[in-house]
């Protein structure tokens, strides 16, 4: 009797299961046609593009700041000096007037000292921009912070000069 129903219930399942399989259809579509001719049409105008970057995107971000998406700091400090605040406050001001964007402030330094201290360094360049940008008016929620320490360099080299653009601070925009 067993047996009886579990061929009955492996019948009627393999029966609902045909019942559900795609069909062909009755009638297929017909073929594409070629075209008539192979005179050349003429086609419609490509749209205007927009001139310039998109907004919202970093190089929108660069160009309207005038490339004052960096920052640049002392040896071991996080202060902010004139140069930097002019930057902030053009940083400040691309923010206001695109209330939709948010950026990453990037921490950096150079390649003197341990990684630990590099990189808590960073993490105080970074905040110290952010919080710069927030005493301007800029919304704290669109602003994130992240510290990279000495692990990516601009400039390769163990001298003053490559030394003095590896610590900084650069504003990214956040898709």
């Amino acid at each position: 009797m067993r047996l009886r129903l579990k061929t009955g219930m492996l019948l009627a399942g393999t029966a609902a299961m045909a019942a559900c399989a795609p069909k062909a259809p009755e009638v297929l579509p017909p073929p594409p046609e070629a075209p008539a001719s192979t005179a050349p049409t003429s086609a419609p105008a490509p749209a205007p593009t927009p001139s310039g970057p998109t907004v919202g995107s970093q190089t929108h971000f660069e160009s309207a700041v005038n490339g004052q998406n960096v920052i640049y700091f002392d040896t071991d400090r996080f202060n902010i000096d004139s140069a930097d605040a002019a930057a902030l406050q053009a940083q400040a001001q691309y923010l206001a007037r695109y209330p939709q964007i948010s950026i990453t402030v990037e921490g950096h330094a150079d390649e003197r000292g341990t990684r630990e201290y590099n990189l808590a360094l960073g993490e105080r360049r970074a905040n110290s921009a952010k919080n710069y940008l927030v005493g301007l008016g800029v919304d704290p929620r669109r602003i994130s912070t992240v510290s990279y320490g000495k692990e990516r360099p601009v400039a390769l080299g163990s001298n003053e000069q490559a030394w003095a653009q590896n610590r900084r601070a650069v504003s990214v925009v956040v898709n």
